[in-house]
């Protein structure tokens, strides 16, 4: 959970660093142990890791995937990994800041105690990596419980991307595990690609316009919002048969309703 800020200003020690890039590292094997079995990696996966700190995660990594790239933001950690893995043709970490990686043009997972200030951004890169098979993302607790849908609420990232992308709440780990010691639990995030997606390739993008267009708050409920650029008709008899009250918070709607409201839509 090494949470940092974009910045050109250099960190000039450890307790400068820990300010400056927000760091909260992973400090108990178990839980390291913990998040690799849930990401289901094998020893033929390439696996990336952000803010691998310390290489609490990497060692674990490192006995089960073929390959890892580790891409650590602060100079100091960098060089400690590259240092301590020189020689070792299995890992390359790189300085650089996660967010502006060019994602590979292979197959990869993405195993990785990541910053909380970055959470989003992270995920959204996930998201849209083509080769990208699954993401174990160890977070803030509240939101791997958000975009998993555990608040029986799903937001727009999620309902956007379901077609393609499942995501589960995953392991909980407690805050004490990590040193400096957060103020909040954190939790596993899972992304797993579809092997076979929930809509053909042809109707993913007009099936995120008609998320775009559900999710503009327009008269307090989804139905609402689609009646603004789809006939009132239409939409209350598409609601009818995906089985979804016409009155629904759009958040109220889970993802798999929205697939069977495109489809009765079109």
């Amino acid at each position: 959970m090494s949470r940092h800020r974009r910045s050109s200003r250099p960190a000039h020690s450890r307790a400068d660093a820990r300010k400056h890039f927000s760091q909260n590292f992973l400090a108990d094997a178990a839980a390291a142990r913990t998040i690799v079995r849930a990401s289901g990696i094998t020893a033929g996966d390439l696996v990336l890791e952000i803010g691998p700190g310390g290489g609490m995660l990497t060692g674990q990594l490192l006995g089960v995937a073929r390959r890892v790239l580790a891409y650590e933001i602060d100079p100091r950690y960098a060089a400690a990994l590259r240092a301590r893995y020189a020689g070792d043709d299995r890992i390359r970490c790189h300085h650089v800041d996660f967010r502006d990686v060019r994602a590979p043009a292979e197959p990869f997972a993405v195993v990785a105690n990541i910053p909380f200030a970055a959470s989003t951004d992270i995920l959204r890169w996930c998201l849209t990596a083509r080769e990208l098979t699954s993401a174990t993302l160890l977070t803030q607790q509240e939101f791997a419980r958000k975009y998993s849908g555990d608040y029986q609420r799903w937001p727009k990232l999620t309902v956007t991307h379901w077609p393609t992308v499942r995501m589960s709440l995953g392991p909980r780990i407690g805050r004490d595990r990590f040193r400096p010691v957060p103020r909040v639990d954190a939790a596993v995030l899972h992304l797993r690609r579809r092997e076979r997606p929930l809509l053909p390739d042809r109707d993913l993008a007009r099936y995120r316009q008609l998320v775009d267009i559900g999710f503009l708050g327009v008269g307090g409920s989804l139905a609402a919002s689609l009646a603004t650029q789809l006939p009132s008709r239409r939409v209350r008899a598409a609601f009818a048969r995906a089985a979804i009250a016409t009155n629904a918070p759009v958040g109220s709607v889970a993802p798999d309703n929205w697939i069977a409201l495109y489809r009765a839509l079109s």
